[in-house]
């Protein structure tokens, strides 16, 4: 369990908090590019619990820029994407994707005034599918991360995002925590069951866990004892801040950033990848709908202070008790409850917004998150400390795979050595 100090370190992102700065030294995926076009309408989101649009400019640069106009604080939502600027419509103030102010047609055209307003603004990028955002200080300009999936064709890459209502800690968890698939997840129909697991060559369900500590983050495998008295080692990756890549016996393979949106919500960025070959139709139709499961188009997600945003929200969620069928918990999958993420999001969210870490009772199964939040904890600390977080300046240490595999090595650092090659990416 965690004291409720550190609870509280682990989950406060906003402005001025120490995780929220821990956060702010890296590059942070806000929207897809896909949401947005020159001249097209702005995307509401927050991050970190600021209010931002995310808009690309005639000349094709992206903007992040703050909700609210600093004349009179109305929306520039309802503003005028238009030559390279967004234009407020309550009185024409124009900003620039810098935020500076280029144009105030109801000043007098002899007045300076514009040069003294600034729109908050930040640095944005395109990489890999998405537009990413700095929030920083500006002298400590971060690396992007040199991951593998950012650099393959559109073609042989899947993104999608969304939003669930609880906090982004207990939400990446569940991706530090190899056993719960092997109940959450799991079906006695075989049609039902995910593509990327071994359960049929499991002898048991309580894997051995191990971890260790890398300039990026994390790396833990779970070894689970097979039926032909071999091993299948799954290897899984966290980095730094809230990066996972989930192990996987076989390409396409995927993973997550985790964006908070404020305390109570996060934004999640999924990518599937190949590094060789485009998708083909049979992958293209289960990403579209992953076993069977239809995904939303674009819609509204009301925040719990009434603020909206733009996400892609699930069907299935808790207003509607996740669609949990009894008839198919009993039959067909061990939860009632079609979908990976749908499954996961039913049990992250049901821990409330903000999980009281204080009343938690960790097992030997848990080891993956006792030490990613321990983690956590040395680099705020080292950040109040002037310590910078070194991975935000090392992008190439991005550069790395999960791992499925079954093999006779029975520890950690025997399989990491076996199998140096398979965990480096090729970019």
């Amino acid at each position: 369990m965690l004291s409720r100090e550190d609870n509280e370190l682990l989950t406060r992102v906003g402005p001025g908090t120490p995780l929220g700065n821990l956060f702010r030294r890296f590059w942070l995926p806000a929207v897809k590019i896909s949401e947005l076009q020159p001249d097209g309408p702005p995307v509401r989101t927050r991050i970190l619990g600021e209010d931002l649009l995310a808009a690309q400019f005639t000349a094709g640069g992206y903007a992040l820029l703050g909700v609210n106009c600093p004349h009179r604080g109305a929306s520039l939502f309802f503003g005028r994407n238009e030559e390279d600027g967004l234009r407020c419509v309550y009185h024409g103030w124009k900003f620039d994707v810098n935020g500076n102010c280029v144009d105030m047609p109801n000043e007098p055209l002899e007045s300076n005034f514009k040069s003294k307003v600034h729109q908050t603004s930040y640095p944005a990028r395109a990489w890999g599918g998405f537009v990413w955002v700095y929030m920083g200080p500006t002298d400590l300009k971060p690396e992007l991360p040199d991951l593998e999936w950012v650099h393959v064709p559109d073609n042989q890459r899947n993104i999608g995002r969304w939003t669930h209502q609880a906090n982004w800690l207990q939400v990446l968890e569940g991706d530090i925590d190899s056993s719960h698939s092997m109940f959450l997840h799991s079906a006695m129909d075989p049609k039902l069951q995910q593509r990327s697991r071994r359960f049929g060559v499991m002898r048991d369900r309580s894997p051995v866990l191990a971890v260790q500590n890398t300039d990026y983050g994390v790396v833990y495998g779970a070894r689970y004892n097979t039926i032909d008295q071999t091993h299948n080692w799954r290897l899984t990756q966290w980095m730094m801040p809230s990066h996972t890549m989930i192990a996987s016996k076989q390409f396409p393979v995927g993973g997550r950033v985790y964006v908070p949106v404020d305390d109570e919500h996060v934004n999640i960025f999924n990518y599937r990848y190949h590094p060789e070959r485009p998708f083909n139709e049979d992958e293209l139709a289960f990403y579209k709908t992953p076993l069977g499961v239809p995904r939303n188009e674009r819609g509204k997600l009301r925040l719990s202070d009434g603020t909206q945003i733009d996400t892609f929200p699930l069907i299935a969620n808790r207003d509607n008790d996740y669609l949990i069928d009894r008839a198919m918990q009993r039959t067909g999958n061990y939860t009632g409850i079609a979908g990976i993420q749908e499954q996961d999001k039913a049990m992250t969210e049901s821990m409330g917004v903000i999980c009281n870490r204080t009343r938690e009772h960790l097992g030997t199964s848990d080891v993956a998150i006792i030490a990613v939040r321990r983690r956590l904890l040395r680099l705020i600390h080292d950040l109040e400390a002037g310590i910078e977080p070194a991975a935000a300046s090392t992008g190439r240490a991005y550069s790395v795979r999960s791992l499925d595999v079954v093999t006779e090595h029975q520890t950690l650092p025997e399989v990491l050595a076996a199998f140096q090659s398979n965990l480096l990416a090729a970019v």
